[in-house]
């Protein structure tokens, strides 16, 4: 029954995404179909946790490093204009997460990966790292660019960008610890536990 819910969410996700793609499609302005595009892209990081869900056998648990794989080459095959010019590399230690945890950390991840392809290279091409471990008492997120780093005047803390303003909502339900470094490159790292 609990597999049969997943397959049913995740192909209401996917109803959803399907509408707000063509909606971005049919709309002449520029900014709408943006944002329209960037809300698919959330919607879909939510429907792959319930597809890998679905075909797991163990539905409490979510293997994290095929879910972050997936959800990074995604979102990079999503940036059409950039796809094959910006690369990633994901390092996840053995790591499984139930979906209460799961769910907002995708969020977080589709946010910086997607704020890092829209804004860290504007010669359009860069490299993206996700890396996710486990020290005995904390996950430990790390999401970093070679980009041209944060302007000085933006504080992430406190930034008016809806994609920022995600990144921090979502570490704070996750109770975790977000810190931010951008020197030669844009650091973010968000220590966390699990949530019951």
């Amino acid at each position: 029954l609990i597999q049969e819910i997943h397959h049913r969410v995740k192909n209401n996700m996917q109803i959803i995404s399907s509408l707000l793609s063509l909606q971005a499609s049919h709309t002449n302005n520029d900014e709408a179909s943006e944002i329209l595009n960037e809300s698919r892209g959330r919607v879909k990081s939510m429907a792959m946790i319930h597809e890998k869900l679905y075909h797991s056998n163990n539905l409490s648990q979510l293997n994290i490093g095929d879910y972050l794989n997936n959800l990074v080459r995604d979102i990079l095959r999503s940036y059409s204009s950039v796809s094959g010019r910006i690369t990633s590399n994901i390092d996840v230690e053995d790591i499984y997460l139930n979906i209460n945890t799961a769910l907002p950390l995708g969020l977080m991840i589709n946010e910086m990966v997607s704020n890092s392809i829209k804004h860290a290279f504007p010669e359009g091409h860069g490299h993206i790292n996700v890396k996710l471990k486990y020290d005995e008492e904390n996950y430990i997120l790390t999401v970093s660019d070679n980009g041209i780093g944060l302007p000085k005047d933006v504080d992430p803390f406190e930034s008016s960008s809806l994609g920022l303003k995600l990144v921090n909502s979502l570490s704070i339900q996750l109770e975790g610890e977000l810190t931010v470094r951008r020197d030669d490159e844009t650091v973010y790292t968000l220590k966390f536990k699990e949530l019951d």
